[in-house]
């Protein structure tokens, strides 16, 4: 545990100290945003000053971390500096509901798909699942997204636009978000139901006259959850990186939106507070992804 928590710690400061060098390092003026090029250069003086953009960068990030600490946390450039966390705070379940959701997505597709193409391996139900999975990987997000609204949003008029108003409003991001997912995971559970079902468990199993339904889920899934579950924790991240792009399209009110738009404006603070609570989250899951391993596999409780 005590190492769990130091590889957190080290993992949301080396996320902090690379997004305050990069802040600095990346061209464009805050204060450009603020008051314009034609601004004259007392006045860029004064609002740097004043937002305390004149401090070396290394200062800026200790004010950023003193205010975080304290709940002062504000965005970074007047007239309405507003609180940060109350922001985050409100983005945050709409981007973890859209992560879950998308999740659910893709189990759903993959385990089945993966499951029958591992059952009825070389035959065309393998072809055509294994096809598909690829197809998912192809697709990228920001052109299926826009193809997904145009079919049934414009075309079929099934389902709402944008917005995150009623459960509706979840579909279209939700598949877009868990699609490239879903493939990467069905060719995933075919390989490991292929190794599982040439294990000796699994041929005792069906020596003793069980069913192949029985053998299949019960003795040979189970024993091949153990590496989905690590591909799981590792891809909840990916999840959260690619729900960026998926709420901009579908203009969800989450995390990534917000991140979006403080980057457009040169929030600093707010890009700084986001890529920290991002990082946060997928340390969270990994360290739950670690404790999952003892519920699927017996044999690491018994090892630990």
């Amino acid at each position: 545990m005590r190492k769990r928590l130091v590889s957190a710690a080290i993992a949301l400061v080396g996320a902090l100290l690379l997004v305050s060098l990069f802040l600095y390092l990346v061209p464009g003026d805050p204060v450009d945003v603020m008051l314009g090029e034609q601004a004259t250069q007392v006045d860029r003086a004064a609002l740097r000053r004043a937002v305390g953009l004149d401090l070396p960068w290394y200062a800026q990030l200790w004010t950023f971390t003193r205010d975080l600490a304290t709940g002062e946390l504000r965005t970074s450039l007047p007239p309405f500096q507003r609180k940060v966390l109350p922001a985050l705070g409100a983005a945050l379940p709409y981007t973890l509901l859209l992560t879950v959701a998308a999740m659910a997505v893709s189990l759903l597709l993959a385990l089945p798909l993966g499951v029958m193409a591992a059952a009825r391996r070389g035959t065309p139900v393998d072809a055509v699942a294994m096809g598909v999975s690829v197809a998912g990987v192809a697709l990228p997000r920001f052109w299926l997204g826009p193809v997904l609204i145009i079919l049934f949003a414009l075309k079929l008029d099934w389902l709402p636009v944008s917005g995150a108003e009623s459960w509706r409003h979840l579909v279209l991001p939700a598949f877009t978000l868990g699609t490239a997912l879903a493939a990467f995971l069905a060719r995933m559970t075919r390989a490991t139901m292929l190794e599982a079902l040439r294990e000796d468990y699994v041929t005792v199993a069906r020596a003793k006259g069980l069913s192949p339904r029985v053998v299949l889920w019960k003795h040979a899934f189970r024993n091949a959850l153990l590496p989905l579950v690590t591909v799981l924790g590792l891809e909840f991240g990916a999840l959260l990186g690619g729900a960026i792009v998926t709420e901009k399209v579908f203009a969800w009110p989450g995390m990534g939106t917000l991140l979006l738009t403080a980057i457009e404006k040169r929030d600093y603070n707010t890009v700084r507070a986001t890529v920290l609570l991002f990082t946060f989250c997928y340390v969270l899951v990994n360290t739950l992804t670690d404790a999952a391993y003892a519920w699927v596999d017996p044999r690491v409780r018994r090892r630990s």
